[in-house]
């Protein structure tokens, strides 16, 4: 696996707490868009997400942001 699946077509707006949090890289999981482990058979990685305080995030689900984990519009190019 080459290239990550596209998980979806727009971002996911989530409000999350302090904390860490593994974003998916590779488009697999079922935790959209979290982790999971399905990247296991890949040569991806997940990426590690540190929040400090509350707030809400837009994280990547097409896997095409050049700002992942957090979406930066590639989405709309997408067809």
């Amino acid at each position: 696996m080459k290239e990550a699946k596209i998980a979806g077509k727009k971002p996911a707006v989530i409000e999350l707490e302090p904390g860490t949090y593994w974003w998916c890289s590779c488009g697999l999981s079922e935790s959209q868009p979290f982790c999971d482990g399905s990247h296991k058979m890949t040569d991806f990685s997940p990426i590690k997400i540190e929040v400090e305080q509350k707030q809400k995030y837009w994280l990547c689900t097409c896997k095409q942001s050049n700002e992942k984990p957090f979406c930066d519009g590639a989405h709309k190019k997408i067809n």
